[in-house]
This record gives C-alpha cells, structure tokens and sequence, in this order.
C-alpha cells in the first residue's frame, strides 16, 4: 500500500506531467495564439482612407455668385437713367451681387439671370410677367425702386414677415412625399365623411404645382381615408355674441393638434422625408371647429400651418349634412386651393408683394418667384454641404478607430466636385447650380450617415476593453503564469546541469 502510494504521490511519473509533453502542450497552445492573432487583426482592423481635407479648405474661400442682371428701361426718365441705375446698384448691392445695365442688349436679354425693370407711364401699379416688371412712373425713386426689387428679389431676407416665413418652410429635399388624408374624428357619431373625389382634386389644384417645381423635388402622392381620429384634448366652448356656442382652438391647441399616438397617417416606409395635408371633419359634438386668436375669439380662418411638417384644414359639415357622404370634387375646391397654397409656403415658393400683379404666371407661379426660389435653394445647399462635409472632417480627425472607407471617401470627393461644378455654373444658370448643389448635399448626407461610420460612434474604445477583457483574461493568465513557470524551471534546470557538469569536470581533474 505505502508502495502504490508513494507512486500516486510521484506526479512526474504520470505521462501527461512528463516535461517534454507537458511543455509541448503549452508550445501548442501558444502557437494556436500567436497564429491567431494575425486572423484577430485582420478581421477587427479598420480600413481607414484619408480623406481630401485639403481639397476641402480649397474650397472655403470659394462662394456662390448667384449675379443677376438688371436691365433697367428708365422711358420718360431718360436723362435720370444713370442717377436711377446707380441708386438701385446701392440699394440692391448689400445683398444682392446685381449688375444694373441701362442699354438695351440682346445678349442681356438672352441670359437666365436678366430681368428688365421698365418705367411706364401706362400702368398705375407694379405689373410683373415672367421676369418683366412693368413700375409706375410716380413710383421712380432710387430708394422706393431698391425697396420694391429687394422684396421681389430676396423674400427671405427682407420685410418683417421674413423671419415667420422661413421658420414654415421645409428643408430641402430632392424627394418629397405628400401624404393628402381625410380624418373623421368620429364617423360613428354621424356625419361621416366616407370617401372624397381626391384625384381630380389633386388633378386641378395640385399637379400644375408639381410640375411647375420640377427642376426643384420629386414628387410622390397618396391618399388615405381615416374614420377615427380622436383629438388628444378636449376644444374649448366659446359663446357668441348671438348667444350660440362654438368649440373652439387656442394656439397651444394647433400645437398639439395632430395626435401622432392614434391618428397612424405614415401609409408607406420611405425615406423620402413627408409633407402631410390633412382634412379633419369635426365630430358633431365638436361642431362647429373653429380657431380662435391670441384673444380667444373666433377667426374667420379655417386652416393653419404646422412649420416643416404639413397643412391643415378643418372642414366643419353642415348641420343638416347626411349620416355619411362622399365629398365631390367641387366640395374640394376650397379645401384643395388652401391645400395649395399651402405646398408653396412648405416648399419655399415666396409671394410676390401684395401690390404687384401677377400676369400669365403658369400654375400661378412666376418665372421671377422660381428664379429666387432657386437662388435661395442653392445657397442654402451650399452652405448646408460644406457643414456636413466639416461635421465629417471633424469625427473622423476626433475618433481616431472611426473606418473610413471607399464609399465614404468617393462621395466625399463627388460632393466636393459638385460643389465646384454648381461655383462653376452659378453665373450662367441657378438651375443648374441648384442641381449641382443639391446632388452634393446628398452625396455629402450619404457620407455623414453611412452605416459604417456610424457603427463606431456607438463603440468606443473603452467598450472594446470591456468585451475583451471577460473574454481573453480567463484564458490568457493560466498560459501566462504556466509559461513564466516553465520558463523559470527550464532556467533552473540549465544552471543545475551546468553545475552538475563544472562539478564533474573538476572531479575528473583531481
């Protein structure tokens, strides 16, 4: 017994203890490691082109001179033509790059920049056709003049209303989708809408807008019909001086009007940004809807605005409407021409001044109001593509693991070259500069979103260390402290040979 024991008790006797093969496994284990870790960082390194910054700052003196040619025709005010050109070149030129030319040209005629400003005797307002603006006589004064073409010229800019109007209109975008729905607050309370003529509505109302700005979106239409669509407030009753009471909608109200947690208007998935346009019938509960002011009266007004989202219009029935009907497509008319006017203050379509006439304007939209149109779409992509190429620029310079890749670099360097191209083009055409810069803000997006860059911003480095570590750390510190020990006694082991030897050496000297 004590001799089995004694054997259990001698652990190198035992194969797997032997020091050769024990030694060999862990060769073998490290040698699994160490051929792993090329494997290791070749699937968890990062592909991280340079990109063209230089390229970049190349560009930042660079602007878009969007010139507009003035020809101005003075008629009976002949001999004050140079004092008239250069007080409009004054007033015009804090904000505008305009060239005011007083001969008649014909290649001034000609350009896609040039408007002509013609005193008349014969007309007792402004008359604007195409880009052919008919001015009063008595109206002639430097200054009157400036102040006229400047509203005309730069809507967004100029007059008090400026600020409110550019707060409504949506970003740009190559691609709309306009969402047209027909909310039923309550169609089992009655008077219930059940289906509406939309086509030729949008036919007679919509569609020659659509084409009109063309040059400016895409445009994709749907429809749909809800039959509950439930406020998420309760209106307020308003007693009228005839001593009727209506419900009525504080501003706060129009806020919060669209109730996004019942009313399911998205019918597709896209990612084309959407433009709704909403007719809400009010239950007969809540009949008659009405908005009230600042004061809490009722307005006239049936239809509001919510900034960068869509139009609504409220469409109170009659009280002697039918439990349900169809709403024809004269019933529309009204609805759909507010619908209207609507989609031009969303995409940006200013008003001329409400003293200008308008005269052969295709879809009632003037060559005069898309040109500025353009101009102020193409600015706003210009400087909207060099912040996001600098946003870019900048994470890529503040995560140093952030992968940069083929896709990411070339749609860089295409946003770069269409922004050139729309410097380029912007004295001969702002069609053409829009184009341009409306394809590099979108070759600038795809950049700054693409799926790859934006997978790091959510891992940083300190998060690698907290998946590794659990992972590695089990199995590396055996193997570590195993071969620190193993080297230790193959190093002892040699010292005690080489003892041994020195000894025997000097023994068989003696």
């Amino acid at each position: 017994m004590s001799t089995v024991h004694a054997k259990l008790k001698d652990f190198s006797s035992v194969f797997f203890e032997q020091t050769g093969l024990r030694r060999s496994i862990l060769l073998s284990y490290w040698a699994i490691v160490l051929l792993a870790v090329p494997l290791w960082l070749a699937t968890t390194s990062i592909e991280r082109l340079p990109l063209p910054a230089a390229h970049f700052e190349s560009q930042s003196d660079s602007k878009l001179d969007l010139r507009i040619h003035l020809n101005l025709k003075p008629g009976s005010l002949e001999k004050y033509a140079d004092d008239l050109a250069e007080g409009v070149r004054t007033g015009l030129g804090s904000v505008l790059n305009v060239d005011v030319h007083t001969q008649d040209s014909a290649a001034l005629s000609e350009h896609p920049n040039a408007y002509t400003v013609e005193v008349s005797d014969s007309v007792d307002h402004p008359l604007l056709e195409s880009r052919h603006l008919l001015v009063p006589t008595p109206d002639v004064v430097a200054q009157r003049l400036s102040n006229m073409l400047l509203r005309s010229y730069t809507p967004y800019t100029a007059g008090s209303q400026s600020n409110s109007f550019q707060h409504l209109v949506a970003k740009y975008s190559p691609r709309y989708r306009l969402a047209f729905t027909l909310l039923n607050e309550d169609a089992a309370a009655g008077q219930a809408i059940t289906g509406w003529d939309v086509e030729h509505a949008l036919a007679r109302h919509v569609t020659p807008v659509l084409r009109r700005l063309s040059a400016l979106h895409n445009f994709t239409i749907e429809s749909q019909v809800h039959f509950h669509a439930p406020l998420a407030f309760e209106p307020v009753s308003v007693s009228q001086p005839d001593g009727t009471n209506v419900h009525g909608l504080s501003l706060d109200d129009l806020k919060v009007f669209v109730n996004s947690a019942e009313w399911s208007l998205a019918s597709q998935v896209s990612n084309d940004p959407v433009l709704h346009f909403l007719v809400f019938i009010p239950s007969a509960g809540h009949t008659p809807l009405r908005i009230l002011n600042a004061q809490g009266e009722p307005t006239d007004s049936n239809a509001f605005i919510l900034p960068q989202w869509g139009g609504i219009v409220i469409a109170n029935q009659p009280s002697d409407a039918p439990p349900s009907r169809a709403l024809s497509e004269s019933d529309l008319d009204d609805t759909f021409a507010l619908f209207r006017k609507q989609l031009l203050t969303l995409v940006g379509v200013s008003d001329v001044p409400s003293d200008f006439e308008v005269v052969r304007a295709p879809a009632g939209i003037s060559d005069w109001q898309l040109d500025t149109l353009y101009r102020q779409r193409a600015l706003e992509n210009v400087e909207s593509s060099r912040e996001t190429l600098q946003s870019i620029l900048k994470l890529v310079d503040q995560i140093p693991n952030m992968p940069v890749g083929q896709d990411v670099t070339g749609d860089f360097q295409s946003a770069l070259d269409e922004l050139e191209l729309a410097y380029a083009n912007a004295l001969e055409s702002p069609t053409l500069a829009l184009g341009h810069s409306a394809r590099a803000l979108t070759l600038a997006s795809r950049a700054f979103f693409n799926p790859g860059m934006l997978a790091l911003l959510y891992f940083p480095p300190e998060h690698t260390y907290a998946v590794y570590t659990p992972l590695f750390a089990p199995m590396m510190v055996p193997l570590v402290v195993t071969a620190f020990r193993e080297l230790s006694a193959w190093v002892k082991a040699r010292k005690e040979a080489k003892t041994k030897s020195n000894s025997a050496s000097r023994v068989k000297v003696d």
